[in-house]
């Protein structure tokens, strides 16, 4: 069985409070787009045994830890230990990029709870699949539904966002992941917390020619300082004629929305992940 894990862009991320367990609140809207890995699994064959309950492949991109680490593995786990699954062998072909803020691996964890669940007809529900994929990680919940959502909390407190949906359709976006690595723990060190002025929630249900001037990534300040070509990475994006551009999450990677894509961008941006699709 094949699925296809998608990636997600931040509209606006204020860092809103510390909290007492070390993590932060936030307030984003999580967004899906059409960039994708692909997951598959199959019952392990005896012919091709493993010592592991969950043999993971990994082909495509590079990812930036061991396959007993991938999430795709820890989400096996973490269902294999309230339900009884079969070997299964699972190959993950990674084409989103890592370290990028787009939520990659999360969605790739996510994915596996609900190709699980799919499979092999454990009739879990979707609030029961969110409980367990916020054990993976802070975003991980958003993608078991994949649908626009307004964030709070660590960003496993979800509600719908009915805006950008709206807002977004027709348009294009052109993603851009250069070869620089954001750490999202010194980033989150220079953040000075606040409560923004207007919720992005708010904002995205705006028309997009205010985005510019309101909708806003917390995280952009400090990250930008550290890496200035992420900097003139969203001002190229902004002279190319996107309507709105921003970092996603802790970066490092960038997206403009555009009415079309612009010619030229692979040329643009040599020597960097792009992709661009319609929204």
């Amino acid at each position: 069985m094949l699925t296809f894990p998608c990636a997600k862009i931040n509209l606006g991320l204020n860092i809103v409070a510390e909290r007492p367990d070390g993590y932060h609140e936030i307030q984003t809207v999580f967004y899906p787009i059409p960039l994708t890995d692909a997951l598959e699994i199959k019952h392990m064959d005896p012919a091709f045994p493993s010592d592991h309950p969950c043999d993971l492949k990994v082909t495509g991109n590079a990812v930036d830890c061991d396959e007993r680490s991938n999430l795709v593995v820890k989400a096996y786990d973490l269902l294999a230990a309230d339900f009884e699954l079969p070997p299964i062998h699972a190959h993950l072909f990674k084409r989103i990029p890592s370290q990028a803020g787009l939520g990659g691996g999360s969605s790739d964890g996510a994915f596996m709870i609900r190709l699980l669940d799919e499979r092999f007809r454990l009739n879990i529900g979707i609030a029961e699949m969110e409980r367990y994929a916020a054990k993976l990680g802070s975003d991980c919940a958003f993608f078991i539904t994949a649908e626009p959502s307004y964030a709070t909390g660590r960003g496993e407190i979800l509600e719908p966002a009915d805006g950008p949906k709206g807002n977004l359709h027709g348009y294009s976006i052109v993603v851009v992941k250069p070869d620089v690595a954001v750490s999202t723990r010194d980033a989150y060190a220079q953040i000075v917390c606040h409560m923004p002025r207007k919720s992005c929630r708010d904002i995205v249900r705006q028309p997009i020619s205010t985005w510019r001037d309101e909708l806003t990534n917390d995280f952009e300040g400090p990250v930008f300082k550290a890496h200035p070509e992420l900097a003139r990475i969203k001002q190229s994006l902004y002279d190319m004629g996107a309507l709105y551009a921003q970092m996603s999450g802790s970066g490092s990677a960038l997206y403009g929305i555009f009415r079309e894509i612009p010619q030229g961008v692979e040329d643009q941006f040599k020597g960097c992940f792009v992709a661009t699709a319609a929204l």
